[in-house]
């Protein structure tokens, strides 16, 4: 039913809760694992300019080592989660910038996903009032099953 499973990431705990229930879903059904770290464009600085931002979209993170290093660190932790679940599974790690929700339809049907798991939050407050989050864009952008991992504090 599952061969391809992909993770998007932004390496937060709500993420890293939706990795634990991906990487379950992929031992059962032997799938392969993408992981995705979207560098959001929409929501960087208005100063960093559009020469910047153009470089960010082409996947041009060397001036920008702090963003390929959180982007490395998410991705890394689903291959860390993948390594500790004692099964081999094969994951696929990428980095790419635009919009996220985007960016995820657009990847998972380049690379024949079958199913999208991911965390429930990442942007907050009013932008998200205003903005629908990314798990919220990515059922309306995309034709494939998504799983939604909510966590909610005890």
């Amino acid at each position: 039913m599952y061969d391809t499973i992909l993770i998007p990431t932004d390496g937060s705990q709500v993420a890293q809760h939706a990795v634990e229930h991906a990487i379950d879903i992929a031992t059962k059904y032997d799938a392969n694992v993408h992981t995705l770290y979207v560098v959001d464009t929409g929501a960087m600085d208005v100063g960093l300019g559009t020469e910047q931002v153009d470089r960010l979209r082409q996947g041009q993170f060397g001036s920008m080592p702090e963003v390929r290093e959180r982007a490395e660190s998410a991705t890394n932790a689903v291959v860390e989660a993948a390594r500790a679940s004692g099964y081999d599974l094969e994951v696929t790690e990428a980095i790419t910038a635009g919009q996220p929700h985007r960016q995820i339809a657009s990847y998972a049907d380049e690379h024949d996903v079958d199913l999208i798991v991911m965390g429930s939050a990442g942007r907050g407050g009013i932008k998200r009032a205003l903005l629908g989050s990314v798990a919220e864009r990515t059922l309306r952008t995309t034709h494939l099953p998504v799983l939604v991992v909510d966590v909610h504090e005890q």
